[in-house]
């Protein structure tokens, strides 16, 4: 990084310090998140609960670097009053994203975030087998752990208002429950009368084409065929499979993204994989400049599931994206897409019905499952639900947010990854990654008016260049406020996701 002018030679070899301290902890997350991935993807079963000592080993020694006497020592001279303005603005960020972990976690004992590492690396193989065998005993007591710690963690983090407040913070900087309840609100009332006029629609597409069977591997070939089409680089990352799909950066040219491929489910890694693709390419197209820093990563939760949700909903579940793509994954599935022409199959992926899966819901029942979760997590922090009683909670919320009632806890409760690695605060991020691309979205087609043109010529360089100019190549340079004000020129509403399923919605189903 370049030498910040003004500085007096004391302040500057702070700074130089500061950014030896901030590339050392960098560097060692890049191992780590190799070594999760590896966990999670290719580590035989037997070894994996072992190796969660040794995750919990390194896990700990970045959190005493990042909460260290000498980096707080840095941090306060580096805030003074007199100093912070005049640093360069890639050190500002990193000083002030390193600050707000550092003043949030510093009170947290090293013993109990070791035990917390170690708990939840473990808690991801009982999830497994709790999902897989539909027994959610095998998870409870992990789960209970987890939440137990995760609530010591709010006391620790401090908090105003709702103690879930502290956990939001973590992935969505600034946000609290004040605030996005009502956005939720606004989302759900107009999600709901949508709905019940679909219901009442008498021109349904016809889904049942996706009731046949399609074989893994061909569904492998295909996308292997489409990522590189659609701007996901596969000389810096690469595509494998899991249970639960995830994205994980190494760093900017090492970007590896995971699908599953079910053969009565060809939707499931289709627009999975184009999902994790988004994720992908924010952390291949961050300016290179920034490798090395802890801002060489998206802003913000919500902000990165925005370019997730962005290149799966509303390119790839777009009429344009299928007159391009159509004919090719035809010539995959002949018998099973032979006799359908491209806009039936359109329509049939846009289909709207409640599910009990979250991943594979349509977008517009999607919020609701956000919601369901959102209701639920608050309730735990809070004390209002136990974890015991999860699997009957959860399937009263599915009863009233969708009308439907899972027949097994491996559709219901179990379904998710998150809270087994202690994502409490995360799934609000999906909603919001939305209510984020609906407004950027809003902003690229006035900028590329010829936006779903592009798309139907397989012109994806113009939009992710025009993504990466106003959003990818910055990392976290901007807090999640500033990035949207800066790419739409106002703050996060949700005016834009409403407007936008009711035209989409509108058209698919002829209301």
């Amino acid at each position: 990084m370049s030498i910040t002018q003004g500085l007096t030679i004391e302040v500057q070899e702070k700074v130089n310090q500061f950014k030896e301290l901030d590339q050392k902890i960098t560097h060692l997350n890049s191992v780590l998140a190799l070594a999760d991935w590896d966990q999670k993807v290719m580590a035989p079963k037997k070894g994996r609960s072992l190796f969660a000592n040794s995750i919990g080993t390194l896990s700990t020694e970045i959190f005493k670097l990042s909460i260290s006497k000498e980096m707080g020592e840095l941090l306060e001279a580096l805030i003074a009053e007199d100093v912070y303005p005049q640093l360069d603005d890639v050190t500002k960020a990193t000083v002030r994203e390193r600050n707000n972990f550092y003043q949030q976690s510093k009170s947290i004992p090293s013993e109990l975030y070791n035990e917390y590492i170690v708990l939840t690396s473990n808690a991801n193989d009982a999830w497994e087998e709790a999902r897989e065998t539909n027994n959610f005993e095998v998870y409870l007591p992990y789960l209970e752990r987890i939440v137990e710690i995760k609530k010591k963690f709010t006391e620790y983090y401090g908090y105003e208002g709702h103690p879930y407040n502290a956990l939001l913070n973590e992935y969505e900087p600034g946000l609290t429950v004040k605030k996005l309840d009502p956005l939720f609100a606004e989302l759900r009332k107009s999600s709901i009368d949508l709905l019940n006029r679909i219901n009442q629609s008498s021109s349904k597409p016809n889904g049942e084409v996706f009731e046949k069977l399609y074989d893994a591997d061909i569904q492998k070939e295909f996308n292997k065929f489409l990522l590189p089409r659609i701007g996901f680089d596969m000389n810096a990352g690469r595509l494998d499979e899991t249970v639960h799909p995830f994205a994980q950066s190494i760093n900017t040219g090492d970007v590896r993204i995971t699908t599953r491929y079910l053969e009565d489910n060809v939707r499931s890694a289709i627009f999975g994989t184009i999902h994790e693709a988004g994720h992908g390419i924010y952390e291949q197209n961050i300016n290179p400049e920034l490798e090395g820093t802890s801002i060489c990563s998206g802003t913000s939760f919500g902000i990165h599931e925005s370019q997730s949700r962005f290149l799966e909903n509303m390119v790839g579940r777009s009429e344009e994206f299928w007159k391009l793509f159509y004919h090719d994954l035809q010539n995959h599935f002949p018998d099973q897409l032979g006799g359908l022409d491209v806009n039936d199959f359109y329509r049939a992926v846009n289909i709207v019905e409640p599910s009990f899966i979250r991943v594979e819901a349509d977008e517009l029942t999607y919020n609701l499952h956000i919601m369901l979760r959102y209701e639920i997590e608050k309730g735990l922090i809070s004390g209002d639900i136990a974890v015991k009683d999860l699997p009957k909670v959860w399937n009263e919320k599915m009863n009233e947010y969708l009308g439907i009632v899972p027949p097994t806890d491996t559709l219901g409760v179990l379904q998710d990854v998150h809270w087994s690695f202690g994502g409490l605060g995360y799934f609000p991020s999906y909603s919001l990654g939305n209510l984020y691309a609906a407004q950027i979205l809003n902003t690229i087609k006035k900028e590329l008016p010829d936006f779903y043109g592009h798309i139907e010529r397989g012109e994806f360089n113009v939009i992710q260049d025009w993504l990466k100019e106003k959003i990818h190549q910055h990392g976290a340079i901007y807090t999640p406020d500033e990035l949207i004000k800066k790419v739409t020129g106002e703050s996060l509403n949700a005016t834009y996701l409403v407007n936008y399923l009711e035209e989409k919605y509108t058209k698919v189903y002829q209301l």
